[in-house]
């Protein structure tokens, strides 16, 4: 996928010269939490978010700093809290200069800026103007519209086992002496691990295949140092 394919479209903007209070209540209403800031030609100079409301004089949450503190950070730094703790347009507040991505950007990559720039959102630009933006929640709709892809007609027992096997085989956490054995789309996994980690992640890859209805699991644990040896939860379950 890429970002035209999740990305919002009609998004809602302001300018630098919207005022803080209308900033604020145009989110309210939308149930938003972030707006991108554009000049009278449509192009993108800025984002305004939730967290530039954090520090705001009106209620109080002003930055308090030791005087010593003042003194390394020198006045510029003391001018420039004020501005955004009491200037009255989105200007005063915005991030200036936001990461942005095109249309084309694939969903790997506008995971990787998110996480790499601590943000939550990513305008989609076109030629200098915005055309959309993707945020988490987009994300979030790309992995539940997974559910209604179309079926694998090719995933009969014998085909999911042999990919839940390639999966795990590539992997560095793969289990010693690791098995399997699928029955109408029931999943066994069997094995040794040294880690709850690795359980976990084997578990998951077999998830992963099409046509798993189900993944029972009989993975045993061995501590690799005293040998200790421990069978997999679902199966001291049913023992006990």
């Amino acid at each position: 996928m890429r970002a035209h394919q999740i990305m919002t479209r009609n998004v809602i903007t302001v300018t630098p010269h919207t005022t803080i209070q209308d900033a604020a209540n145009i989110m309210l209403r939308g149930h938003i939490s972030g707006l991108p800031v554009v000049d009278d030609a449509g192009q993108l100079v800025g984002i305004v978010s939730e967290s530039d409301f954090l520090r705001r004089s009106e209620i109080g949450t002003g930055r308090k700093r030791a005087k010593w503190l003042q003194f390394l950070l020198g006045p510029g730094r003391a001018a420039a809290d004020f501005v955004r703790e009491r200037g009255r347009k989105v200007e005063d507040v915005m991030t200036q200069n936001p990461v942005t991505v095109d249309e084309e950007t694939e969903l790997e990559e506008l995971v990787r800026l998110m996480e790499k720039n601590g943000i939550k959102r990513l305008p989609v630009i076109r030629s200098g103007q915005l055309v959309g933006i993707v945020t988490r929640s987009n994300l979030l709709h790309a992995v539940a519209s997974v559910a209604h892809e179309i079926p694998d007609p090719t995933a009969d027992d014998d085909h999911i086992r042999d990919r839940i096997i390639r999966a795990v085989d590539a992997a560095d956490w793969r289990p010693i002496g690791f098995e399997v054995s699928v029955r109408n789309g029931v999943v066994h996994l069997h094995g040794i691990i040294t880690t709850d980690q690795a359980r976990q992640a084997t578990i998951v890859a077999a998830e992963n295949v099409a046509g798993v209805k189900k993944v029972h699991d009989h993975l045993c644990y061995v501590d690799s140092y005293s040998g200790f040896y421990v069978e997999s939860p679902e199966d001291m379950k049913a023992a006990g």
